[in-house]
């Protein structure tokens, strides 16, 4: 019998923390728990958040206990990072008992894993395990889908264009910082590293590789550059795209998703490429032994202060079938990293939990998903309510 609505796992870290608060804040009459691997954090978390919720204490190899965990959860929210170390068994556990699941990962080769490993059962059993619900990568795929369906006409290709203001959290660098131990030769660069077999075309495939250089965008008044969270985001939308096409709903036929960051001047943008340049070499060579301890550690993140000030921009430009072409945006306020992602997970949560009738697919639709696939219009319709700004179709100018 499932008692918790909803169950917070890694509620002990920065943003796990704050999806407390977050959820907490709301007063929703729900009966929820936190859950982690320390009971002594885990206390501290609950008394200081004010949250008063049961506790719930599971290592992330600890089978039992997260089997334990899911067969009473209706819908677990999972912000306990990096995701390949410590989030394979809890999905596993969640699949076994039928318990919808949202995360925060960015690691698409280890949602790769969970395709593999996962998306036949979960179809049969209808239950939605959809990772990638923080700033990787809602912003992308869901404004792509509203975009999409907007217009309401077969679109050719969507590039976005991505500004903020806000760190990076000590999870996301921690993971970035894996990378290179982990021997993932083409996962890294597979544009459709994410799509179902079969669902890629040779037009797509020559159109859709990652790009690095700089050009102008008129239709959104500035410069593209290289962003760091393409490589995550484009295969998380082309992902949505193969199967919102295995339900009829195609974007396009030989539909191309592209991501860069704006710059509102040619100049801004060669910096963020040079910045950009910068970090890969770091990253990727015995260099990052050094600077990888000067960086946020995993639990480590932003003051009140600079999570309030913080705000991030998508713009859009939605090409269709037949030469149209449209600019859209998605938009918030708050630390992308932190306030925007622990919202915006949350809210996924609750989507699942409470607007179980409008979700896409009907009751029986399950799989491994993305927000726009699993979620599409209803988490559209909940996150306009709590400040996320979704504007446009407009005709482009020129």
């Amino acid at each position: 019998m499932k008692d918790l609505d909803i169950v917070i796992y890694g509620a002990t870290g920065f943003t796990g923390r704050l999806c407390v608060d977050y959820l907490n804040s709301l007063q929703k009459d729900l009966k929820w728990a936190i859950a982690g691997r320390n009971e002594a954090k885990l206390n501290i978390v609950n008394s200081e958040t004010g949250a008063n919720v049961e506790v719930l204490v599971a290592d992330s190899n600890d089978m039992a206990a997260l089997e334990a965990i899911t067969a009473r959860a209706k819908v677990v929210l999972s912000t306990a990072g990096p995701f390949h170390r410590y989030g394979s068994n809890l999905v596993a556990a969640c699949v076994k008992n039928a318990t919808h699941y949202v995360d925060i990962t960015g690691e698409n080769f280890w949602v790769k894993g969970l395709i593999e490993k996962h998306h036949a059962e979960a179809a049969a059993k209808g239950v939605r395990i959809i990772p990638s619900c923080g700033f990787d990568s809602i912003p992308s795929d869901l404004g792509s889908y509203f975009s999409v369906t907007q217009i309401n006409a077969p679109i050719k290709r969507i590039e976005s264009f991505h500004s903020y203001q806000g760190d990076a959290s000590g999870g996301t660098l921690e993971t970035i910082f894996a990378m290179p131990e982990l021997n993932l030769g083409d996962d890294l660069t597979d544009p459709f590293l994410l799509n179902p077999t079969g669902s890629t075309t040779p037009k797509m495939e020559k159109a859709s590789r990652d790009g690095f250089g700089v050009a102008k965008k008129a239709e959104v008044n500035g410069f593209a550059s290289p962003f760091i969270m393409a490589a995550a985001n484009t295969r998380v939308v082309r992902r949505s795209s193969a199967l919102l096409g295995e339900r009829q709903e195609p974007y396009g036929a030989d539909f191309v998703y592209q991501e860069f960051a704006y710059h509102p001047t040619r100049w801004r943008a060669i910096k963020g490429l040079l910045g950009l340049a910068t970090m890969g070499l770091v990253v990727m060579t015995p260099l990052r032994k050094l600077v990888r301890p000067m960086l946020k550690q995993p639990g480590e993140g932003p003051s009140q202060e600079e999570r309030d000030n913080g705000w991030f921009d998508c713009k859009f430009i939605v090409e269709t079938e037949s030469g149209d072409k449209y600019v859209s945006s998605i938009s918030g306020d708050g630390d992308p990293g932190y306030k925007v992602t622990s919202k915006l997970v949350t809210q996924c949560a609750l989507c699942l939990l409470e607007d179980s009738a409008k979700l896409p697919g009907g009751d029986a639709y399950g799989g491994v998903l993305t927000s726009a696939s699993g979620l599409g219009r209803a988490l559209i319709e909940r996150l306009s309510k709590v400040g996320i700004r979704f504007d446009g179709p407009h005709k482009a100018e020129g």
